[in-house]
């Protein structure tokens, strides 16, 4: 309301200023009265510096009241994404996502808030120059505005055609920055493979195609520029030549002629203004349209309505009754009627080849997903009825590609509990024997681990993983594929911290690798979505069957050669 206060000031002192070259010619120049120099100079000074505190005012006012618009907008939009479930994401390019948290966002504030107020503030010159103009000869007035219909005809003429370049220019830009996201998260391997020739190529085109939306918008409003300046000069034109006449017929002073066509030039400037303020918010619309389907966008899995919260820790108790899933958008089942129940303080192990379904066990414990058929209980209740912080508070997760944030390694350790003090990070660091590789680090637990830990070697990057999932505390653990991206002597650094995690917790193991899964209480083999298999390590080598060839075939690449004895007896 302050900013829109002096928006409201800056045009009537504006008025006030021009009124003032009236007073100067007719009443110092024309007879030539030194005297009413003083009165006149002293207003014009004092409606100068008046104006140029309003102006600043004005400025600095909706700046920081845009700045402020573009800080929440961003965090609620930002908010809103972290709400949406992982499908989202599957089909959307972050790349893309991102274009719309920065640049659409950025448009929109056009719109919203800087638009508005220049669309006051011209609206108030107009309406002030206009009484101005009638004060000093209405005739002239008259033949003044009587192009103002042709400004509003050209605006309404070309702002669909500037909508629509500019929601094409708004999404070729996203599409730019999708394959920068995409090539630059990604530019090992394009290195690894020679093929830097084609991601130049591919951002190129990308580009290209940036570059045509953004000529043709470019030209648009050149074309309409110029038709405005046309139907300006056609306007200024007819107004000197009544003025003249004016002043010859005695109707109008030297001052007041030269008043008005100050005030005319000043009209015409918020009127042109305003026309292309007009076009500029539909170009706006376009990336008001992106954000609003953003933000129209719901959770696949919403918080189920009157879920208890913090519901304390749970005892660990997890079941898979009769649960069916496929992937929205495939149709192709992932899991068939799976069950499994897993004690509290048990280690289960999921096996079985590549597509098996063992990863998806674990997204469907996360809810990350739900269940097309059947339902995931913790402790007996189904976790859809549970609230998702709750539900996740109860899980620690461990993956095959350690993520990592670009912070410090304090940071993230302290991710898996925020607000944990020094004496707990260390804690957890020893107990996943990295305390001894983070204090030989150039600044400690403060050092800067790089964009997705890139500092740190594989296993290092595995151990303060482990640190962040020991810090939680959780009574869940998850891991999937712990150790597959590391080579042996890294992953067997880690086997010893991996069973201090797993002491005391529910823990879903799912690997490919086999001789990380024998001292599971369970072991169950999947194929093909199916549960085909279950027990013991020493229970399935002996009866054979899926297991035991899984196992033998690992046996032929592994360092350490499986039991034979016990496969050769197997059938």
């Amino acid at each position: 309301m302050l900013a829109l206060a002096f928006v409201v000031l800056g045009p009537a002192i504006q008025a006030l200023t021009i009124w003032t070259y009236k007073l100067a010619v007719d009443r110092v120049l024309v007879p030539q009265d030194l005297a009413a120099l003083a009165w006149v100079g002293g207003l014009f000074a004092m409606l100068t510096v008046l104006g140029a505190l309003v102006s600043f005012g004005e400025d600095y006012l909706v700046g920081w009241v845009g700045s402020r618009f573009l800080l929440d907008l961003r965090a609620r939009v930002f908010a809103h994404l972290h709400t949406l479930s992982l499908d989202y994401f599957d089909r959307r390019s972050v790349g893309d996502l991102i274009s719309r948290l920065t640049g659409d966002v950025a448009a929109i504030e056009t719109v919203v808030l800087s638009g508005v107020a220049d669309a006051v503030s011209y609206t108030l010159r107009i309406v002030f120059f206009s009484v101005a103009l009638f004060v000093l000869d209405p005739v002239l007035a008259v033949a003044a505005l009587a192009v103002t219909p042709a400004f509003w005809l050209t605006t309404r003429r070309f702002s669909r055609t500037i909508k629509a370049a500019s929601r094409e220019k708004r999404r070729r830009i996203g599409a730019v920055s999708a394959v920068a996201e995409e090539s630059l998260g990604n530019v090992a391997v394009v290195q690894a493979y020679n093929r830097q020739a084609a991601e130049s190529e591919r951002f190129a085109e990308q580009a290209g195609a940036a570059f045509v939306a953004e000529v043709t918008v470019t030209r648009l409003r050149g074309i309409f520029s110029g038709v405005v300046d046309v139907i300006e000069m056609i306007g200024v034109l007819a107004v000197i030549a009544l003025g003249t006449w004016a002043l010859s017929e005695g109707r109008l002073t030297l001052g007041g002629l030269l008043a008005f066509l100050a005030y005319l030039t000043q009209l015409y400037s918020p009127v042109r203004r305003l026309s292309r303020l007009a076009n500029a918010v539909f170009a706006a619309t376009a990336s008001a349209e992106r954000i609003a389907e953003l933000l129209d966008q719901r959770p696949t899995l919403p918080e189920p309505a009157g879920a208890p919260r913090h519901t304390g820790r749970a005892r660990g108790v997890v079941t898979l009754e009769h649960v069916s899933f496929a992937y929205p958008g495939t149709g192709r089942p992932v899991l068939r009627d799976v069950g499994i129940e897993v004690g509290p303080g048990e280690t289960v192990a999921l096996v079985g080849a590549s597509g098996a379904g063992k990863s998806t066990v674990a997204k469907l414990l996360l809810r990350f997903y739900d269940p097309t058929a059947g339902c995931v209980r913790l402790d007996g209740r189904d976790v859809r009825d549970l609230a998702l912080a709750d539900l996740r508070d109860q899980l620690a997760l461990l993956l095959q590609e350690t993520l990592i944030f670009d912070g410090t390694v304090r940071e993230n350790i302290a991710y898996g509990r925020p607000g944990a003090d020094d004496a707990a990070i260390h804690a957890a660091a020893r107990s996943a024997d990295a305390d001894a590789f983070i204090r030989r680090m150039p600044n400690g637990y403060d050092t800067r681990v790089g964009q997705r830990g890139r500092m740190l070697s594989g296993g290092q990057r595995q151990r303060i993983a482990i640190a962040r999932a020991m810090i939680r505390d959780a009574p869940v653990l998850i891991m999937d594929e712990p150790t597959t991206s590391l080579d042996a002597a890294s992953a067997d650094r880690i086997v010893e911290p991996l069973r201090r995690l797993m002491t005391g917790r529910t823990t879903l193991v799912i690997s490919h690798n086999l001789l990380t899964v024998r001292e599971a209480d369970q072991i169950i083999v999947l194929d093909h979505g199916r549960v085909v298999e279950r027990g013991r390590h020493d229970e399935l080598v002996v009866l054979g069957g899926l297991y035991a060839s899984l196992w033998r075939l690992h046996g032929s690449f592994a360092t350490g050669a499986p039991d034979t004895e016990r496969i050769a007896t197997s059938p």
